[in-house]
């Protein structure tokens, strides 16, 4: 495998920040700040030092987290996109669905909320639902359309 340092290295924090053990370091950091405010006459360079730090720490954490995520996601699409290739009757027009405008997601999502109230019914009247019904990316089609016919 090879990955780039930054893949890596976004991979390992992101593990890290996730552990129980991060937490706790966090959260006792926290409270020594806390207690130190005495100490410091609740000062406005007490103050800074955990606003400050927060910020940072957020500021990198979101990108780190971002990086991370979007390679999961990707990961995920292409193993979806491999599950309805290889699925006998899968509709291959779902592939890559992702990457398609708000519309065509839109006339996608109203097709199949359809075909889910279309079984629902046939559940309750004891039929089974187990169709491999026509999906088409047009709105035009696909209205009672089944494959082959």
């Amino acid at each position: 495998m090879n990955r780039s340092w930054f893949s890596r290295f976004s991979s390992w924090l992101s593990s890290m920040a996730g552990r129980p053990a991060t937490f706790v370091l966090a959260a006792v950091l926290v409270i020594v700040w806390a207690v130190t405010g005495p100490m410091f006459h609740y000062s406005d360079t007490w103050q800074l030092v955990i606003n400050t730090s927060t910020t940072i720490v957020t500021f990198l954490m979101v990108f780190l987290i971002q990086n991370t995520q979007n390679r999961d996601t990707a990961a995920m699409q292409i193993k979806l996109d491999e599950l309805i290739r290889a699925l006998n009757g899968a509709h291959n027009a779902l592939l890559d669905l992702e990457e398609l405008d708000e519309k065509e997601l839109t006339r996608f999502r109203r097709q199949y909320e359809k075909l889910a109230d279309e079984a629902r019914v046939a559940l309750r009247d004891g039929t089974p639902d187990t169709d491999s019904p026509f999906v088409s990316s047009n709105e035009e089609d696909g209205e009672g359309k089944r494959d082959g016919a």
